[in-house]
C-alpha cells in the first residue's frame, strides 16, 4: 500500500515539472518572445516654435533734464509750478539783472559816440586831415564796443532759465529770493509724452538683437500689454554681469506708464519654421548623448540625436531626424535592435 501511495506522488511531480517546462519564455510567468512588440508611433513633421527670453526692465522718459542756473545770482522771479506742463523756452525762473542792463546802456552810449568819432575820422582821412591808422584806431574801437554789448547781451540771457523742452516740471527745490548757483537744482523736467524702458539680456543673445526689433512688456496692475521698438544698445557688455544693456522706444504710452515704473520685458530671439519637436519621454539618454527609436523598414533603429529647446513635455531635435521618419514613443526599455515590433497607434 506505502508504494503505491509513493509511485503516485512521484508521477504528479513529474507531470508539474513537465508542464512548467512547455510555458514561453523559459520562466513562468516571463515575457513571451514570440509575438511582435505592441507600440506607439509619432510620424515628424516640422513645426513653427520660437525662442521667448523673460527679463525686468524700467521705464524712462524720453528725455530728462536737470534745470541749473548758468550764472549766479539772487532769483528775483520763479515760475516753477511742480508737476506742472510747460511748452520749450517758456520762462522758468529769472536772476537780478539790474547790474548787467546798466553795462548795457554804458556800452551803448560808449558805441554811439565811438561811431560818430569814426564817422568824422572817415572824413578826415579822405581829404589827408589824419592818418590812415588813426582811423584804424576808431574802428578797432567801435568793434570793440560792439563786441562787448554782444558779451553783456549773453549774460543778460543767462540769468533768464527757460524749459529747454516741452515737459512736465518736477519738484521744486529753491524760492523766490535765494541766491543760487551753478551747483543748484532748481527743478527737473521730463518729456513724458513718449517714453521708453531700458532692461538688459544676457551676453548670449547679444548677437541676435537689432535696431527697431519689437519688445513686449507688462507692467503690475495694469492689464494692458505694452510694445517697444530697440533704439540702440550699449557699445560693450556690463563686465560684472556679463549683460548687455538695451534701450526702446515705447509705441502705445498711455496712463498707466510712469517713469521709474517696473516692467517684466519678453523678448521672441528667434522664429524657425522647419523646427522637430518630439516628446521628451521618447528620448533615451545614453552614455555619449542621446538616442531615440526610428521605425525603418518595420524594424526599429537605434538614432542619435542633438536636442535644442525644450519646455515642459516637448524638445527640438537639431540633428539626427527628419521630416517624414515614424518615432517610435511606447515600450522603448523592452526594444532591442532584432525586435518585432507591432505599430498600434501613429500620432
Amino acid at each position: 500500500m506505502r508504494k503505491n501511495s509513493i509511485a503516485v506522488l512521484v508521477a504528479v511531480v513529474f507531470a508539474l515539472s513537465c508542464k512548467e517546462e512547455k510555458k514561453p519564455g523559459g520562466m513562468a510567468g516571463g515575457p513571451s518572445n514570440t509575438g511582435p512588440l505592441p507600440v506607439e508611433a509619432r510620424l515628424i513633421r516640422t513645426s513653427t516654435i520660437s525662442e521667448t527670453v523673460e527679463v525686468t526692465g524700467t521705464i524712462q522718459p524720453f528725455e530728462s533734464t536737470e534745470i541749473r542756473p548758468e550764472i549766479s545770482g539772487r532769483l528775483v522771479t520763479l515760475n516753477i509750478q511742480e508737476g506742472a506742463t510747460v511748452g520749450k523756452g517758456q520762462l522758468l525762473a529769472k536772476i537780478f539783472d539790474g547790474d548787467l542792463q546798466a553795462q548795457l546802456k554804458k556800452l551803448q552810449v560808449q558805441l554811439a559816440i565811438a561811431v560818430k568819432t569814426e564817422e568824422r575820422q572817415r572824413e578826415l582821412v579822405k581829404i589827408g586831415g589824419i592818418s590812415q591808422q588813426d582811423y584804424d584806431l576808431s574802428v578797432l574801437s567801435v568793434n570793440n564796443l560792439n563786441a562787448d554789448i554782444e558779451l553783456t547781451r549773453v549774460n543778460i540771457g543767462k540769468t533768464e532759465i527757460r524749459a529747454p523742452y516741452a515737459g512736465k516740471l518736477g519738484l521744486k527745490n529753491v524760492s523766490p529770493g535765494a541766491f543760487v548757483t551753478p551747483t543748484n537744482i532748481l527743478t527737473t523736467i521730463s518729456q513724458v509724452g513718449q517714453l521708453k524702458i531700458d532692461f538688459s539680456i544676457p551676453e548670449k543673445y547679444s548677437a541676435q538683437i537689432r535696431k527697431g526689433m519689437d519688445v513686449d512688456f507688462q507692467l503690475e496692475g495694469s492689464p494692458n500689454t505694452y510694445r517697444a521698438a530697440i533704439s540702440a544698445t550699449e557699445s560693450s557688455v556690463e563686465e560684472n554681469t556679463r549683460n548687455l544693456r538695451i534701450r526702446a522706444i515705447i509705441k502705445n504710452p498711455d496712463a498707466y506708464l510712469t517713469p521709474g515704473n517696473f516692467a517684466k520685458v519678453s523678448i521672441i530671439m528667434g522664429r524657425n519654421e522647419n523646427a522637430i519637436m518630439i516628446p521628451s519621454m521618447s528620448v533615451i539618454p545614453v552614455a555619449r548623448g542621446k538616442q531615440v527609436v526610428v521605425l525603418k523598414d518595420g524594424k526599429p533603429l537605434f538614432t542619435n540625436i542633438t536636442t535644442g529647446l525644450r519646455d515642459s513635455t516637448m524638445v527640438q531635435v537639431t540633428e539626427g531626424l527628419k521630416s517624414g521618419d515614424t518615432l517610435i514613443t511606447t515600450g522603448l526599455l523592452f526594444i532591442r535592435p532584432d525586435s518585432k515590433l507591432k505599430v498600434t497607434t501613429v500620432q
